[in-house]
């Protein structure tokens, strides 16, 4: 989106994670991740992480999850300072919920210190509701929000965005 020649909103993330299931409630995660925030002044950040996930419920239509991983980090922000690579944790706790075939309710929040300065921390969330408006359609409202206890200059500690949709499912 651009406005009067500027860009307005310039934001991308890319996201792969691998699970092995270890035991029967425990899996091993590792992902990797790339992102660019102009918003967050964030030119490029580069996540690698790895760590294990706990099952909390074996209630098919109800699940709980929470994780801690540890995860490296390496950062460039467009405000010129120079790139940091930095050792965060990463703990979460992530739910599914479908107490019927018409609503759904997906979340997953993240808490993430920097372990030399545990006062440096990030908070993340992504809570989406699903609703089935007839066969195959559902009509989707996500809401995200964001906290960085130390962001980059003239940035905000907070962030969020709504969102809403319409699904089409081809099953």
């Amino acid at each position: 989106m651009k406005i009067d020649g500027d860009d307005f909103s310039n934001n991308g993330i890319t996201h792969f994670r691998y699970n092995y299931k270890w035991k029967p409630r425990i899996v091993l995660e590792a992902f990797v991740q790339g992102q660019y925030n102009k918003i967050s002044k964030i030119d490029a950040r580069y996540l690698a992480g790895l760590g294990p996930r706990f099952k909390l419920s074996n209630l098919e239509n109800y699940k709980f999850y929470i994780g801690t991983l540890v995860m490296y980090e390496h950062e460039k922000l467009i405000d010129g300072s120079e790139p940091t690579e930095d050792i965060r944790g990463s703990a979460y706790f992530s739910c599914s919920l479908y107490p019927n075939d018409i609503f759904s309710f997906i979340s997953t929040t993240y808490y993430q210190p920097l372990f030399t300065k545990f006062s440096d921390y990030r908070i993340a969330s992504e809570s989406s509701l699903g609703i089935k408006a007839f066969k195959n359609f559902i009509f989707k409202v996500t809401y995200v929000f964001t906290y960085d206890s130390e962001p980059a200059v003239d940035i905000q500690n907070s962030q969020y965005q709504l969102t809403t949709g319409i699904l089409y499912s081809f099953n």
